[in-house]
């Protein structure tokens, strides 16, 4: 049995509550080291060095904010997390910087309007996401957002599904450009129509996941009904705790159990936890190489009203910055703000008549909404700065590199560049069409800095592939210059109408090597990644 699962079986995470309120009192000195796990429960990590902070993620489930909870969301953050905070790939937010001591407070002020940590880390059932504009999205099937809450409520606090082999990712969602990337999650349900009946339901996609060893999730033969879908979610999560590999936590993800299994071995269990058959024979239709953003001004399927979405670049706000999405969605929207997975932000349920001055308070408050393809495209994971496995800084970082390409490179087309700052692939660059994952690089002066190994050939929809690595080590001062190098290739060759990656799996990796010219780089003087003055942090 490894470490966690001993740690699990002798006490179960969500009974860690009154041991943080009593640490709380004593200090943090007082931490036991195993209810250090525990406390992921409640989505409370510590933060690199492991010297009395925390990281604290919330759930949001779909990522959709109210105004009251965003002003508390924003007051929490000027007062504990330094005044800033970070939109994560998962549609909510995570603050740095906190102490024992702060939870009691914090997490009574998020009860009070509505938001829960439980579950938000740990081996339990994560925040479900969903596209972020779910309900106003002119060509999607149906609003999935009670579906989403549904699944939410029905696996939040429970203690049959709070003890799972490893984390748990969910994702429910109804357009047709599968924005929130089921191939990537543990348990997805997809938007889809029975072809049979004409209902309009889900299909089931089951065991995606990332980390050093990428699986896109595999389609159930299954279609459900909206009001059946926390059957599913109830069936699956009771699946991967039952059977789901415990011996070792790098085997443990349900995506291990699918790839042995298969979707028919597992449909047959399926249907046993259910305890009916479902409907088979649905219609598993992917988009073909579509953007999966919601960057710049839409219309809504709402006559009149409009959504912006903006681009939030590695996706650091500031709480004065929350507190003005909240005044601009009380005053010219709707009254909600929506978190993407793409680290961004949107402001939904804007009247045309509004939208000249709502449009005017976002760029007032430092909100951008039209935006160069390599900002709006552009992910970055926690990094070295924060956490604990990470071997390169990348938040910072991916300022440099965006700013650097927005000033040289003119591109015209989506692209998405996602950087990792370790192997285990949290801000997804294992479907970028960029790829970047952290490492270290020894120079020819025996000197050591800090690196990138460069990977291509990501995608999503029909034609998904993973990256792989076309250049290693790439110090972090000579991969703004690789990578206008590619992408100056790409502006000279491309095809009419041909999108990124595309254009990446019509060239070889020798080919590709070439246009990256790495070798031929002089780089520009190693500088530390610096963030903005007002993000709460030191150079």
């Amino acid at each position: 049995m490894n470490k966690v699962e001993k740690i699990k079986q002798d006490k179960d995470g969500l009974d860690v509550w009154e041991d943080v309120l009593r640490y709380a009192q004593t200090g943090f000195d007082t931490i036991a080291e195993e209810d250090f796990v525990r406390m992921r429960w409640y989505g409370i990590y510590q933060q690199r060095p492991n010297e009395g902070h925390f990281m604290m993620r919330i759930k949001l489930p779909g990522g959709v904010v109210s105004v009251a909870q965003m002003r508390e969301i924003a007051a929490i953050t000027e007062q504990y997390a330094r005044g800033f905070a970070d939109v994560t790939t998962r549609q909510t937010f995570q603050w740095h910087w906190l102490t024992i001591a702060d939870f009691p407070d914090i997490v009574a002020r998020l009860t009070a309007v509505g938001i829960s940590s439980s579950g938000a880390c740990g081996d339990i059932p994560r925040n479900v996401v969903s596209c972020p504009v779910s309900g106003i999205h002119p060509d999607e099937l149906f609003d999935a957002r009670p579906t989403v809450r549904a699944v939410h409520e029905a696996l939040l606090d429970k203690r049959e599904f709070s003890n799972l082999p490893r984390k748990y990712k969910l994702s429910i969602a109804t357009d047709p450009e599968q924005c929130v990337q089921p191939e990537i999650h543990d348990f997805s349900l997809v938007g889809a129509k029975d072809p049979k009946s004409g209902n309009l339901g889900f299909g089931l996609r089951v065991g995606g996941g990332l980390s050093t060893q990428p699986y896109f999730g595999q389609w159930v033969d299954a279609f459900f009904l909206p009001e059946q879908a926390v059957d599913a979610a109830r069936a699956v999560t009771g699946i991967f705790r039952d059977f789901g590999f415990r011996e070792k936590r790098t085997n443990a993800r349900l995506k291990f159990l699918m790839a042995d299994w298969g979707a028919a071995k597992f449909r047959e269990k399926l249907v046993e936890y259910l305890g009916y058959n479902p409907v088979a024979g649905v219609d598993d239709t992917e988009p073909v190489n579509a953007y999966r953003d919601h960057v710049g001004v839409h219309r809504q399927k709402q006559a009149g009203l409009n959504y912006v979405g903006l681009s939030v670049l590695t996706g650091r706000v500031t709480g004065a910055q929350l507190s003005a999405l909240a005044d601009i969605a009380e005053t010219w929207g709707g009254g909600e703000i929506r978190l993407s997975h793409m680290q961004n932000i949107l402001m939904p349920s804007i009247p045309d008549a509004n939208l000249p001055m709502a449009l005017a308070s976002l760029t007032e408050a430092g909100f951008v909404y039209e935006a160069h393809s390599v900002r709006r495209g552009a992910i970055a994971c926690t990094g070295s700065e924060f956490c604990n496995l990470a071997v390169t800084e990348t938040k910072g970082r991916m300022i440099q590199l965006v700013t650097h390409l927005e000033n040289r490179v003119k591109f015209d087309r989506n692209v998405r560049i996602n950087m990792t700052g370790c192997p285990n692939s949290c801000a997804q660059h294992s479907v970028g069409d960029i790829g970047l994952q952290g490492c270290k690089a020894r120079l020819p002066d025996g000197s050591q800095v800090e690196a990138f190994d460069i990977h291509l050939g990501g995608a999503l929809g029909k034609n998904r592939s993973f990256t792989h690595a076309i250049h290693r080590k790439v110090p972090a001062d000579k991969l703004p210059y690789a990578l206008e190098n590619l992408m100056g290739a790409f502006n000279d060759s491309n095809l009419p109408g041909e999108e990124f990656n595309t254009w990446v799996k019509r060239h070889s990796d020798e080919q590709l090597d070439g246009f990256l010219a790495v070798d031929t780089i002089i780089g520009a003087p190693e500088t530390k990644a610096v963030h903005t003055a007002d993000s709460g942090f030191a150079d």
